[in-house]
């Protein structure tokens, strides 16, 4: 069974001289807090700020943001948790109003960050789940609630992880927002 890698993406192009910077993933979920806090410090992309350890922010401006989260909680649901030591998920956003998101970008941070290992996994993972469906849709239309209507998602399962990923893509106009959840 594979395990849960979840990446929330909002890419900004704070990062994107970085993209050439290639570093092997060792920082994954079922990675103790220790080893991950070393791998993030080490990695060249991300680049901590003192004081930054599992929770990495980048901002060029208002308009340009990234955050890479590293979690002992489980994804998707705040629980109590008796294994603090153990990473359960990793989370990648990215938000860049003025220039957009797009998911080859959003892939290429993903192949940036982990390596071309886990970019093959998600490349090759089986999509099991899209959303919204046509009836949420309209049910957004109708509550006219616009984020609501342009929130788009897959669940894919890899080999060895499994991938959230979820974008904001309006009708009309570029996309600004980008999850990847691990």
């Amino acid at each position: 069974m594979a395990s849960l890698l979840i990446l929330p993406l909002y890419f900004i192009p704070l990062i994107s001289a970085e993209i050439l910077l290639d570093s092997a993933a060792t920082a994954l979920p079922g990675e103790t807090t220790e080893e991950v806090t070393t791998w993030i410090q080490a990695h060249p992309t991300l680049r901590p700020r003192q004081g930054e350890k599992l929770f990495v922010s980048k901002s060029d401006t208002a308009a340009q943001r990234f955050t890479f989260q590293a979690s002992v909680l489980p994804p998707g649901k705040v629980t109590f948790t008796k294994d603090r030591s153990t990473i359960r998920t990793e989370r990648m956003t990215m938000f860049d109003a003025v220039n957009g998101i797009t998911i080859p970008r959003l892939e290429e941070s993903l192949r940036v960050i982990y390596g071309l290992d886990v970019y093959q996994d998600y490349n090759d993972a089986q999509i099991v789940y899209q959303y919204p469906n046509q009836s949420a849709i309209n049910t957004a239309r109708l509550a006219k609630t616009p984020i609501r209507e342009a929130l788009q998602g897959e669940l894919r399962i890899g080999d060895r992880y499994a991938y959230w990923v979820e974008i904001a893509q309006p009708k009309q106009g570029k996309a600004v927002n980008q999850k990847v959840f691990s």
